[in-house]
């Protein structure tokens, strides 16, 4: 980073996972070691490998929606909608639900997501007609009357961006938009490239983040198929277990976290409270068949260094770091070969922990979730471990906070995420000076 280039800091959060509404509810049952994952309840998951998840009971999105908006949303852009409306709150900076000009085109806003498809209730019940007797499709029928048995609405619905168009014109926000289409990575890069934003001046302030209806049947069909999650259902909330001898990989978790991200001296003279300086950012690609990760993880191994030289760290000056943690068998041995070459001798000191095991995986808001937990631990000053590591792979050698969490004052903290497709995305934060 430049001596020219203008200083971005975290001035509010939108957090929404099966821990709880905002910042303050999620920090403290991450602290306590309390998790939200358990059995599958929003339908019967019963043909699936897995059925846990980390659901958000009682979610009331007509609090944050209007009911225009509520017919051509899915569950996912929902959650969006309301983490946005949770971090302007948050951040102390002012909103028109009517969708009003108070944030301007001085504002930006940076979403990543996985979504691929609207609302389906509707559809299913729609498509029944073009079944035959015999149980299959007839697609002739469907040609000839698609126009009718389609939802009018279905594939504004599916639009991908479509949590984009919703906050921009809720709140006004007539600066750079843009989308960004992935797994854990999507919503890491969002906050890197607003960041960026926000430092060449192209924006003053920006929301940025990731978001997932992970738990959806949609969702976790796919995720089933792709051999990530766990199948020891038995374990229930004991199942995700990151960097232990005995993982089988991740449990979903429905979510969202956004971040406004603003430029400093703006931040100071409004008199916001900054939880977080953020400082650098940095990519890599394994380059390899997904969904299997290289196996020295080349990319994240690359994507850490870029991040430290983007903030102009050191290795051994990290305090802290919030780990990708697929709890897959590959995924987290690869992940802690990546730091061990990226991070040299500094690997073994440095805390890590993931705390995916308390609220699921974000997927889609896994790494922007990694972000808002960096910048928690470094406004409180204390570590959050990473639950249901009992024993310590010695493939996955590091520096583990389990147990409780730790109290350390970390000065500079790092965010992890990565994509079933290989991207890798790390993201540097520093406590505020």
């Amino acid at each position: 980073m430049s001596g020219t280039e203008r200083q971005v800091v975290i001035s509010g959060m939108g957090l929404l996972t099966a821990l709880g509404e905002g910042p303050e509810a999620n920090w403290k049952a991450l602290v306590a070691g309390e998790s939200g994952i358990g059995p599958i309840r929003e339908y019967d998951p019963s043909p699936l490998q897995t059925r846990l998840g980390g659901e958000i009971p009682d979610f009331d999105a007509t609090r944050f929606a209007t009911r225009r908006q509520l017919r051509t949303i899915n569950r996912g852009d929902r959650l969006a909608l309301a983490a946005a409306r949770l971090a302007l709150d948050d951040a102390g900076l002012p909103h028109n639900q009517a969708g009003g000009d108070e944030l301007g085109h001085r504002a930006g806003l940076y979403l990543g997501g996985n979504k691929s498809i609207g609302r389906m209730e509707q559809l299913i019940d729609e498509l029944k007609v073009i079944r035959r007797p015999d149980g299959t499709a007839d697609l002739a029928h469907l040609g000839r009357h698609g126009d009718v048995i389609m939802p009018p609405l279905f594939f504004v619905e599916g639009l991908q961006p479509g949590a984009v168009f919703n906050i921009s014109q809720t709140y006004g926000i007539r600066g750079s938009s843009t989308f960004f289409a992935g797994y854990a990575d999507a919503g890491a890069t969002a906050i890197g490239r607003a960041m960026r934003a926000v430092r060449r001046g192209d924006a003053d302030v920006a929301i940025a983040g990731g978001y997932d209806d992970a738990t959806s049947w949609w969702s976790m069909t796919l995720l089933d198929r792709l051999g990530v999650l766990t199948t020891r259902n038995d374990r229930g909330q004991e199942a995700y277990r990151p960097f232990d001898r005995e993982r089988s990989g991740a449990v979903p978790g429905e979510g969202a976290a956004l971040l406004v991200l603003e430029e400093k001296q703006a931040a100071l003279r409004r008199g916001a409270r900054i939880y977080a300086e953020l400082t650098g950012y940095g990519a890599g690609t394994d380059c390899r068949t997904p969904p299997a990760p290289d196996a020295e993880g080349r990319g994240l191994s690359r994507a850490v260094r870029y991040a430290l030289r983007d903030a102009r760290l050191a290795a051994d000056d990290l305090g802290y770091i919030a780990a990708d943690g697929s709890g897959t068998r590959l995924g987290d041995s690869s992940e802690s070969a990546a730091l061990r070459t990226a991070l040299g001798s500094a690997a073994g000191s440095v805390p890590v922990s993931t705390v995916k095991p308390q609220t699921g995986h974000l997927v889609g808001g896994g790494g922007a979730l990694n972000a808002a937990v960096c910048a928690l631990a470094l406004h409180h000053g204390t570590v959050p471990a990473t639950l249901n590591l009992d024993s310590p792979d010695p493939e996955c050698a590091l520096d583990h906070v389990r147990g409780s969490a730790r109290e350390s004052a970390p000065a500079h903290a790092l965010a992890l995420a990565r994509g079933i497709e290989g991207q890798a995305v790390a993201l540097s934060l520093s406590r505020p000076s």
